[in-house]
């Protein structure tokens, strides 16, 4: 596929985030007005709920403050909305003049959290990932769990700590144990981290007891976000066994505030890679799950205007996709929500450069980056902001996320417990 073009100049740019090829979703407001929802095209937020109060657009659930109710009216709808929007955007429209009133330069605008987030479950879908951390921590040869060929591994996060791009991040507090002290101490995490990941937004609901396919469950699937798991890893290597993360990554995971749609994406399908042991029937791909989307992270101390790249990776490399993630989320009869979101596990490439965590970067810390000021880091310190951004590129175009961004705060005073 090639640029769509727009009236709007702005979004016929070939590095523009938001062609009319994009179209993504996203919650807005302007100063004193209630949240609804928008698009982004060019430069500009066009206001859905706004046109919907005209009688532009058919009711839709546009005018409220998150994009639930859009969708939960199903993919069919989201399909026509899409080609009403083309209709009205596209650079033979007629109806421009109708357009007009309900847009807005983003400079001007408020973005809000996307939707309302009803469950959140984070996976480990990346086999290099995997191998890293477990190389670490075991040895290569046992790198892998038995299980990790067969299953996505995944755990049950917060929703309630799911939070939109911009948002500060308080350093976590939590028991750690030295390695070589008996009992652990409370105190602030002092190995702080990133997890790059793509989030996967549910848009349709299963029933309770129902398995679905993964063809039906990738039709559920209403788009995806950048997503940026928090990890506290020196909290974590204590609390992790038996059970898994808990306190190290309940403190915060930050999602960019655009909802880039499943048709977006259609062009940039590419394929899992080869299996090394076959998978389940219950796991089976109709086709391409997986989407060509360049990623990468920067790292800008506090005080400093130059952002250091700390890596570059691609989505294509996740072992197993969203949609047998969420295949395999319902296969024991748990019921999906719309407005559930799925994260991919972290997202680490083959080269070093290419890892998607600090963790792996730095190794264990023992092998510190040095940024372009000339300042080192092993894991994140307070003031660091760490900026997550991802893009698939077409052919004249590209289809962009917009920023999944957070600064580190310092943690609560200990007198504060």
């Amino acid at each position: 596929m090639t640029l769509l073009r727009s009236w709007i100049e702005t979004a016929n740019g070939p590095e523009c985030p938001f062609p009319l090829n994009n179209l993504p979703y996203g919650v807005f407001s302007l100063t004193d007005e209630a949240p609804r929802c928008c698009t982004a095209i060019g430069d500009k937020v066009l206001d859905l709920g706004g046109m919907q109060r005209a009688g532009l657009l058919k009711p839709l659930g546009l005018t409220e403050p998150a994009l639930n109710g859009l969708m939960e009216h199903g993919p069919d709808a989201w399909d026509r909305l899409r080609v009403m929007l083309f209709g009205f955007l596209g650079e033979e429209s007629d109806v421009a003049a109708m357009v007009l009133p309900h847009l807005y330069p983003m400079e001007q605008v408020r973005m809000h959290m996307p939707f309302r987030v009803s469950e959140y479950t984070d996976f480990y879908s990346s086999r290099q990932h995997a191998f890293n951390v477990g190389s670490m921590f075991r040895s290569p040869e046992n790198a892998l769990p038995p299980n990790w060929l067969h299953i996505p591994i995944g755990y049950n996060g917060r929703a309630s700590t799911v939070v939109i791009s911009g948002t500060d991040i308080r350093r976590p507090m939590g028991q750690i144990k030295p390695k070589d002290a008996d009992i652990p101490y409370f105190g602030p995490s002092r190995r702080l981290d990133i997890e790059l990941e793509m989030g996967t937004v549910v848009g349709q609901p299963s029933q309770m007891g129902k398995p679905i396919s993964v063809a039906e469950a990738d039709r559920m699937i209403f788009g995806y976000v950048l997503l940026n798991d928090w990890s506290a890893r020196d909290i974590q290597a204590w609390e992790y066994q038996p059970l898994g993360p808990f306190q190290a990554k309940a403190f915060a995971t930050s999602i960019s505030p655009w909802v880039v749609t499943r048709a977006a994406l259609e062009p940039f399908r590419c394929s899992t890679p080869p299996r090394e042991v076959p998978l389940l029937p219950y796991l089976a791909e109709p086709g391409p799950m997986l989407y060509d989307i360049d990623l990468s992270v920067t790292l800008t101390p506090s005080g400093r205007e130059t952002p250091t790249t700390i890596t570059r990776t691609n989505s294509r490399e996740m072992y197993y996709s969203a949609a047998q993630q969420l295949a395999h989320h319902a296969s024991s009869g748990c019921a999906m929500r719309v407005g559930d979101l799925l994260g991919s596990g972290t997202i680490s490439g083959p080269e070093k450069d290419s890892f998607g965590s600090l963790l792996e970067l730095t190794w264990g810390g023992q092998e510190p980056l040095t940024l372009t000021d000339g300042e080192q880091r092993t894991f994140i310190e307070d003031g660091d902001r760490l900026n997550l951004q991802g893009h698939a590129q077409g052919d004249g175009y590209r289809i962009g996320f917009g920023e999944c961004s957070g600064t580190i705060l310092p943690a609560s005073g200990l007198s504060d417990f």
